[in-house]
Parts: structure tokens; sequence; C-alpha cells
């Protein structure tokens, strides 16, 4: 029997360990591809893991609750049948060292003996981390997928960051072809690269100390709200905050969601809230404005293609996540609501997939919901600029009409954003928010639904 080697997977770029919450299986277990092995804890995501292959739980090296590194082995799968092309070939590469070492013992030409070791640990090197994926990661690559991305000098974790398009996010041949063409057109100069791995850190300051009196009551930060703290200082740092602000009239929004909502729900399956008008907005304004739909990599700034828009969710126990909409642009109403209530959902019972968190180009976070009406929020790092809604409430407003002026009850909110000025200034920031501004009050009240 052969064994395979269960390891810590990589579920984001930024992520270097995570916490094991549950075990699906014990030892002496006997599990089919797919089936779930352990559920881990990441950045504010609980992902549960499958196997990638048959066989028996021979061992498990870490208990519930424990943080494992990225790449750290697990669990020891035993499988049936003789040991596949990657045992083979290490076996056959360490048979090879064992022969070297031997016939370096024999020979008095030394020098003869380190060029044949040299040139085996060279080649060793530059595939190792392809040809020994089955050791190293929790994803499948094919014979294929390997052979291209060792004569590529492809890494393992250089492959890891690649998104596939086979059936469980599988790496394809196509995707790595079209990720090697990609590299090629936008590989950035080693003098570039030198600059930036050598710039220094800014210097973290020190938090006053705090004192503790009688009667205080002192918890710890869970992970989650770890994370989040250090995510909100780093954005901060990172990042010059400006906050603009506006009122839009969105009586006509309102009428309509009072006159259609169970019709809707009945044609489309679906509750409808305010959240998909504003996103349906954003997304129009984003694809006006593409400098506010991008990030900042040192002096350059990278627009973003993809309108991907992160939501702000509530989670059961206290913390935030931001599940995304992807390409926002190309959804109506109806699509919205649906992708905005799948993620929401999935949210709040910790459902979510990695790959449902990453990619955002832009962020809303509604204050309204806690019948707040204005906001400050902080800009979610890479993005440049953070929507907040504020509550609709009716008001008096002086309408024009043919006839002059009146005062009639509008339902009126305000919107705020906060933008990176490193990149959006106050024009292109206030020109941004009156376009979404503009886009909900100039909504058609009969619109189908």
């Amino acid at each position: 029997m052969s064994k395979f080697e269960i390891v810590m997977p990589k579920l984001g770029e930024s992520i270097q360990e995570g916490t094991i919450t549950k075990w699906f299986v014990k030892e002496g277990d006997t599990i089919e591809e797919d089936d779930m092995l352990f559920e881990v804890a990441t950045d504010k995501v609980d992902s549960e893991i499958p196997s990638p292959v048959d066989g028996v739980i021979s061992k498990i090296f870490h208990e519930t609750d424990s943080l494992v590194p990225v790449g750290e082995v697990v669990a020891i799968v035993e499988m049936e049948g003789e040991d596949d092309d990657d045992d083979t070939d290490d076996n056959t590469d360490q048979q090879s060292g064992k022969d070297e070492d031997a016939e370096s013992d024999k020979t008095e030409d030394k020098s003869d003996d380190e060029s044949k070791k040299d040139t085996s640990d060279s080649e060793k090197t530059s595939g190792e981390s392809v040809d020994k994926s089955r050791e190293k990661s929790n994803r499948f690559y094919s014979p294929l997928v390997k052979t291209i991305a060792k004569e590529e000098n492809i890494s393992l974790d250089e492959l890891e960051t690649i998104e596939g398009s086979g059936a469980n996010g599988r790496v394809q041949k196509k995707d790595l072809l079209d990720y090697i063409e990609n590299k090629k057109k936008s590989k950035p100069s080693e003098a570039k690269t030198k600059e930036k791995a050598t710039a220094p850190a800014p210097e973290k300051k020190a938090a006053p100390p705090v004192t503790v009196n009688d009667g205080d009551e002192v918890v710890e930060m869970d992970r989650v709200r770890k994370m989040i703290a250090d995510h909100m200082v780093m954005s901060k740092q990172v990042s010059p905050h400006v906050t603009s602000v506006i009122e839009a009239d969105v009586t006509d929004i309102v009428q309509w969601r009072n006159k259609n909502k169970e019709a809707f729900q009945k044609k489309h399956g679906e509750k409808i809230t305010f959240m998909p008008f504003f996103i349906e907005a954003a997304a129009a304004a984003l694809a006006e404005f593409p400098q506010v739909n991008s990030s900042v990599d040192g002096d350059k700034i990278i627009l973003r293609k993809k309108v991907n828009i992160g939501i702000a969710v509530a989670k059961p126990d206290g913390n935030l996540i931001v599940p995304v909409v992807r390409d926002a642009e190309q959804k109506n109403l109806v699509g919205l609501t649906k992708e905005l209530n799948r993620l929401a959902d999935a949210a709040r019972n910790n459902k979510l997939k990695p790959e449902e968190i990453q990619g955002g180009t832009f962020s809303i976070t509604n204050f309204g919901t806690f019948k707040n009406i204005i906001g400050t929020p902080i800009i979610n790092q890479p993005q440049v600029a953070i929507l907040a809604t504020g509550n609709i409430e009716k008001k008096p407003a002086v309408l024009e009409t043919p006839s002059g002026d009146v005062i009639a009850i509008r339902h009126k909110m305000f919107l705020s954003l906060s933008y990176d000025h490193r990149v959006v200034d106050g024009a292109l920031g206030g020109a941004f928010l009156h376009k979404i501004a503009e886009t909900l009050e100039k909504f058609d009240i009969n619109r189908s639904i």
C-alpha cells in the first residue's frame, strides 16, 4: 500500500496558517475521494476540506483547535495498490542519491562525483515542488500540468495561486498556459522588484498602556476579531482616508419596492431588500469611473477589469465578513438579489467558501441596518474606496413643480464614501458619489419585476 499525506491547504494568498476546528473522520476510517476530512478556519472563513484520494486514515497528527502552518502534514491516508508515478520518481531520486554516495566512497575523483551531485540537486530543486505536490499540497495536479510547470520553472507555491477552471477548482492545461502567457506580459523589472523587496517597513507605533480597574472585565479577542483589528489598523496606516457625503432622494425606489416586493418574491422566490438597488447603482458608477475600481501597488495604479463588490455582513457571533458579488455590472436586479441572498445566508451559517470572500474591487457597508444615518467606513484593502449607506427616513423636502415650489414628504438617505486620497481626489470621489445618488434618484418606478 502507498501513503498519501494530507496537508494544511493554502486557502488564500496571504494565509500562512489555519486552525482545525473539527474532524469528520478518525484513525481507521475508510474514506472515498471528496469525503470531508476536517474543517479549517482561516481569515474569517470556515472551510471543509475534502479528501483527494480513496483509502484508510492511518494517522492524524493534529487535534481539534490546533493551529497548523500551511503545507504541514495533518494526516496520512493508506491507499491500495502500488505507488503512483510521483512516488516512483521520489524513490528513484532517493535510490539515485544512494548510488551516488556509494560510488563516491569507491572513487578517488571526487570532483566528478560532486559535479554529478550538483546536477542532480539542480534538477531536483527545479521540479521538486511540483513533482512532490502530493506531499505539500491538498490540490490535485495532472501529470501534464506538472510537466508544463516543471518546464516553465513554476514552483508549487506559485502553482497554488492559479485559479483553476476544472472540477473542484483543479488547474487544467489551459489555465496554466494562460497564466504563463499573462506572466510574460506583466513581468516587472528586476530593479523594481529588488527596490520593492528592500523598501523599509513603516514603523509601527506602540499602543499606550492600559490600566485595569476594580470591577473591569477582561475579555480576550477571538481569532477573527484579532484579524479584523489588524486589518483595520493596517488600512488606516496604508491609505490616507477622505470621506464625502451626499443625500439622495430614494422615494421612487421605496415606493416600487413596497408595491412589488410580494410579487417579486412569488415570481423569483427571493426577498428583495434595498441593498441590490445600491449594488446596481454602485456598479454603474464604477463602470463610468474605473479609477475608483482599482488598487495601489507602490507607484502603480491597477485598474480592475472586473467589478466585484463586497458586501459587509454581520455574523451571529458579532464579527463581520465581506462576501463578494462578482461581475456585479453584468447582473440585473433579480440576479443581484439572488446572489446577495445566497452569500448572506452562507455568511451567517459559516458556509462561505474561501473564494467567495476574495477578489473584491469595491465594498458597501449598510449602516442603515442599525438606524444609523451617516458613517465613515474604513477601506477594505487593497481596494481604494468603500460606500456606506445610511438609514432611509421620511423628510420634508422642497420640490420644483410647473406651478412652483412645494413642500412634500420624501424618502431620503445619506450616502458616504471613504476613499484613498493617494489615487482618488475630491473631484473624482465627489463625482463618483454623485453618480450613485443620481442613479438611485432616477430609478424607473414603472420598471417591471
